[in-house]
């Protein structure tokens, strides 16, 4: 037995079900992810001349859309998180966010966009397609 591992690993149903010392053993029940909506800003910034989101202001705007979430009390478990991420790799359609779990993406050009994506999709689950890519 290699740093005693296998001692601390306890012998019957969580040991079949991959039960590791560190977290409870999984009971069959489907979990609830921890925000109801994860959306995640590009906030990529590259080299002078480069198509990049940040050169659209994305990081400001990212901002923006964090304060309102917070304002409008959507933020926290269960609700939703606001995100900026590296390259998300279609700055050239930029700039770009994408909602999570759906895996909706949408560009925007100013902060009523951001408004709009708030208003119908994280507070009504309503895509708006028009801002979809």
């Amino acid at each position: 037995m290699r740093g005693g591992a296998a001692a601390v690993r306890p012998r019957g149903a969580e040991y079949n079900r991959g039960w590791c010392g560190r977290h409870p053993p999984r009971t069959g029940h489907p979990r609830m992810s921890h925000f109801k909506y994860h959306v995640f800003f590009c906030c990529n910034q590259r080299e002078p001349g480069e198509t990049c989101c940040n050169n659209h202001g994305a990081t400001d705007v990212r901002g923006y859309a964090k304060d309102r979430i917070k304002a409008l009390k959507l933020a926290g478990e269960g609700k939703v998180r606001i995100n900026s991420a590296g390259c998300l790799d279609r700055c050239d359609q930029g700039p770009v966010l994408v909602v999570y779990p759906e895996a909706v993406w949408y560009t925007y050009v100013d902060k009523s966009d951001i408004d709009e994506i708030i208003d119908e999709h994280l507070t009504h689950g309503r895509t708006v397609e028009r801002l979809r890519l």
